[in-house]
């Protein structure tokens, strides 16, 4: 029992972060905080995602390139263009790993008000934090496993974050129902999702990218979207109104290269 509320713990809580600070604040911007609670959230956003920490800057700014590009040969992460589940993971790293270094060039629009602490990501991205968080995983399960096979959940504790992506990126681009038409293949994976904690409405997301409320329809209950309010009724957050079809300033969601290319000439003509 220890080991599987363990578990369910760090999925849950590594998602609430994730989906919370580095996916809904620092990649849409559907809310503002003080620097204080910033920083705040960046260290327990650490901590709960403990040996797969994620850079919520990095996140962010592939997060914004994959609703530029969805689908496209630039998505960072498309079933379309990967062969595999794993495929597309690794692709994903890489690309993440690219953006994080900066040896990936993207333009200023993606990078309007995206948090950055940099001793932060350093923290996070060590292999001392690493090791130290994978520790904690196996010494747990050593001090409270009852059988064998419970040791073979130790590998998701370690990847927590990048399994959750990918849930969403491959699933949620191949299965699911649309509430909304797009020029790409998201949908929605779950009808009520409480398992991925609305991040399974995906057609809903790539709709309305900046609205706090990931759910649309009735039975669309969004698990983070009452926390969301609550932080915002505390005034620990400010919610901000959502930008139809737009993300920070960059008005491509949902388009492809070609017809952003396009209207980026014209501009230049005008």
């Amino acid at each position: 029992m220890a080991v599987l509320l363990f578990f369910l713990g760090h999925h849950y809580f590594s998602l609430f972060f994730q989906t919370f600070f580095q996916h809904r604040y620092a990649a849409h911007a559907a809310f503002r905080m003080s620097k204080g609670w910033e920083r705040f959230f960046y260290v327990i956003t650490w901590i709960m995602q403990g040996s797969s920490y994620l850079s919520p800057r990095a996140y962010a700014l592939m997060h914004r390139l994959h609703h530029a590009y969805a689908d496209t040969d630039k998505d960072p992460h498309s079933p379309q263009f990967s062969k595999n589940l794993m495929d597309m993971m690794l692709k994903t790293w890489r690309y993440y790993a690219a953006v994080y270094d900066g040896s990936m060039p993207i333009e200023e629009n993606y990078k309007k008000n995206v948090p950055d602490w940099k001793f932060m990501d350093r923290v996070g991205h060590s292999w001392a934090s690493r090791i130290f968080w994978m520790g904690v995983y196996i010494w747990f399960y050593v001090t409270f496993a009852t059988s064998p096979w419970m040791y073979l959940l130790i590998p998701i504790h370690v990847f927590m974050s990048p399994v959750h992506g990918a849930v969403i990126n491959w699933y949620a681009h191949k299965y699911g129902y649309e509430n909304y038409e797009m020029k790409n293949t998201s949908e929605n994976l779950f009808p009520i999702d409480l398992i991925m904690l609305g991040e399974g409405y995906h057609n809903n997301h790539h709709k309305h990218a900046s609205r706090a409320n990931f759910g649309s329809r009735w039975h669309e209950i969004d698990p983070v979207y009452p926390f969301i309010l609550l932080f915002d009724k505390l005034h620990i957050i400010r919610l901000n109104k959502a930008l139809p079809d737009a993300i920070m300033g960059v008005n491509r969601l949902e388009r492809d290269a070609e017809t952003f290319a396009a209207e980026k000439k014209k501009d230049m003509v005008g």
